[in-house]
C-alpha cells in the first residue's frame, strides 16, 4: 500500500512538472518575445542542479517523509504567485519561481532517493527505480498536450494553478504513506560544507559508484549533443517542419516506459554496470543510426531505441547509489551524482548547437555513435576484470 501512494504521489507532482516546464519558456516567450529570455527560463530550471551536493545534504539532516510532504506544500502555496505574471514587466517574478522550483527539485529528488533506499528492500530497488521511471515517462506523453491547450486558451495562470494543485495532491499522499523512519543521527560536525564535502568524497572512494556516475554523466554529454541535433534530423534528414520532432520525443517516451517496466527483472540477473554499459550502447547506435539514415521509419524506430537505452544508464545509476551509499549520506550523495550525471546535458547542448552549425547529423551523430559504443565496450571490458557482485534475488 505505502509503494502505491508512493507511486501515485510520483505520477501527481511528475503531471504537473512536465507541464510546467513546457510552459515556462512559451511563457516568456509570448510576454517579451525575446527567444534569448525564453531559453533562460529552461536554464533558471536547471541553474539549481549545478548546487545539488549542498541541497542534498538537507534530506540527510531530517526525516525525508515530513521533508517530502513541506517541499510540497511549499510549491503549492508558491506557485499560484505567478497569476500576477501578466506583463512583461513582472516576468521576473516568474524567474525567481523557476530557480526556487529547480532548487526544490533538487532536494526533493534527494529526499526521495534517501526513503528508497531506507525502507525498500535491496532486493527491490532495481524494480521500484523502474517503476518509478515508468510513471515519470508515462506522464511526459499525457501532460505536454494538457498544458499546450491550457496555455493557448487562457494563459499561463491556469497552468500554474495546475501545477500547484498538483503539489498539495502529492503532499496529501506522501502524508498519508505509512512510513516509519528513524530521526537521523545528528553528525559530529554541524558545518554544512563539511557534511557536503563528505558526501562528495564518499561517492568519489567508491570503486562501484565513481566509474558508474562516470558513464552517466558521458551518457548524457552525448544525449544533449543528440537533442541540439534533432531539429537538424527533422529538418535536414526527413524533410519534416520544426514540430515533427515532438512525434520523435513522443516515441522516445513510449521507449523509456518500456524501459522502466523491464529493468526490474534485468537488475535481478545482471549488475548495474552491466546495464548501464547495455543502456549506452543501445542509445549509442540508435543516435547513430537516425543520423545517417534518413528515413521516417528508421528515425521512429531509433527513437524507441533511444528511449529504451538512455534511463537503463540513470536508473542503474541510481539504483547503485542507493544501494552503496551508506544510510546517514544517501542524500548527499544521490544529489551530487545527480549533478554529475545531469550538468553535462546542458553544457552539452550549448556545445551541440554550435557543433550542428558546422556539420550536419550525418557526420555528427555518427561520430557521437562511435564515441558512445567505445565508452560502453570500455567501460564493459573494465567492469569484467573486476569481481561480479552477485545481484541480489527475489
Amino acid at each position: 500500500m505505502r509503494w502505491s501512494l508512493y507511486l501515485t504521489g510520483v505520477v501527481v507532482s511528475g503531471f504537473g512538472t512536465t507541464a510546467m516546464w513546457l510552459v515556462s519558456g512559451i511563457w516568456v516567450k509570448s510576454l517579451t518575445g525575446s527567444d534569448s529570455l525564453a531559453a533562460l527560463a529552461s536554464f533558471a530550471l536547471w541553474a539549481p542542479v549545478l548546487a545539488g551536493p549542498l541541497l542534498g545534504t538537507l534530506a540527510d539532516r531530517v526525516r525525508r517523509r515530513p521533508l517530502l510532504v513541506v517541499l510540497n506544500l511549499a510549491m503549492a502555496v508558491l506557485l499560484p504567485l505567478l497569476l500576477w505574471v501578466e506583463s512583461a514587466d513582472r516576468v521576473w517574478l516568474l524567474f525567481a519561481v523557476l530557480v526556487l522550483y529547480g532548487a526544490q527539485g533538487s532536494v526533493h529528488d534527494a529526499a526521495e532517493q534517501a526513503l528508497v533506499a531506507t525502507v525498500v528492500d535491496e532486493k527491490r530497488l532495481g524494480t521500484f527505480n523502474g517503476l518509478r521511471m515508468t510513471a515519470n515517462e508515462s506522464m511526459k506523453l499525457i501532460a505536454p498536450l494538457v498544458a499546450a491547450g491550457l496555455f493557448a486558451r487562457y494563459g499561463g495562470g491556469p497552468v500554474a494553478l495546475l501545477d500547484a494543485a498538483s503539489f498539495a495532491v502529492a503532499a496529501g499522499v506522501f502524508a498519508l504513506m505509512p512510513v516509519r523512519e528513524a530521526r537521523p543521527t545528528r553528525p559530529e560536525t554541524r558545518s554544512w560544507w563539511r557534511e557536503t564535502a563528505e558526501g562528495v568524497r564518499l561517492l568519489r572512494a567508491s570503486p562501484v559508484l565513481r566509474p558508474l556516475v562516470a558513464t552517466g554523466a558521458f551518457t548524457m554529454l552525448l544525449a544533449g549533443v543528440n537533442g541540439a541535433a534533432i531539429y537538424a534530423v527533422v529538418d535536414e534528414g526527413l524533410g519534416h517542419a520544426p514540430a515533427y520532432a515532438g512525434v520523435l520525443y513522443a516515441v522516445q517516451g513510449v521507449g523509456s516506459v518500456l524501459a522502466g517496466l523491464v529493468t526490474g527483472p534485468l537488475l535481478r540477473r545482471i549488475p548495474e554496470r552491466a546495464l548501464a554499459a547495455a543502456g549506452l550502447a543501445l542509445f549509442a547506435v540508435a543516435v547513430g543510426v537516425r543520423g545517417a539514415l534518413p528515413y521516417e521509419a528508421v528515425a521512429l524506430a531509433a527513437s524507441a531505441v533511444i528511449g529504451l537505452g538512455l534511463p537503463w544508464v540513470l536508473v542503474a545509476v541510481m539504483t547503485a547509489v542507493q544501494r552503496e551509499a551508506p544510510a546517514e549520506a544517501v542524500g548527499r550523495m544521490a544529489a551530487t551524482a545527480n549533478t554529475l550525471v545531469m550538468a553535462p546535458n546542458a553544457l552539452a547542448i550549448a556545445l551541440g548547437a554550435g557543433l550542428v552549425a558546422v556539420t550536419t547529423p550525418h557526420v555528427l551523430l555518427p561520430l557521437v555513435a562511435v564515441a558512445g559504443v567505445v565508452w560502453a565496450l570500455g567501460f564493459a571490458t573494465r567492469a569484467l576484470r573486476e569481481p561480479t557482485p552477485v545481484p541480489p534475488t527475489s
